[in-house]
């Protein structure tokens, strides 16, 4: 009932920035929060940023100071702006938004994945 379509992603060397954005779309009643996980190769899936729709952010200590996540609530799309990326950033990158369908139906959707890729 809810779909996320990310965008962005891609490979940039050590020391650049990548932005990520997740546009969701559907049978959606109201968002309480977007957010975003990322999976490396041979590693668990760790959240990365999360943001409410109130503005509220939240970050992984590896990424503080380095991303930032924001949200445009009127087009139900969340950004995920990454700098002075490292090494270890390399994963997949997956959007989640925290949606409501109805007035009683509330849970989680995610996005298909983009792979993000630092090298030199």
């Amino acid at each position: 009932q809810v779909q996320l379509v990310e965008s962005g992603g891609g490979l940039v060397q050590p020391g650049g920035s990548l932005s990520l954005s997740c546009a969701a779309s559907g049978t959606i009643y109201s968002i309480y929060g977007m957010g975003w996980y990322r999976r490396a190769p041979g590693k668990q899936r760790e959240l990365v940023a999360a943001i409410t729709s109130g503005g509220s952010a939240d970050y992984a200590d590896f990424v503080k100071g380095r991303f930032t996540v924001s949200m445009d609530t009127a087009k139900n799309t969340v950004y995920l702006q990454m700098n002075s990326l490292k090494t270890e950033d390399t994963a997949v990158y997956y959007c989640y938004v925290d949606v409501a369908v109805s007035s009683w139906r509330r849970g989680e959707a995610w996005g298909q994945g983009t792979q993000v890729t630092v090298s030199s």
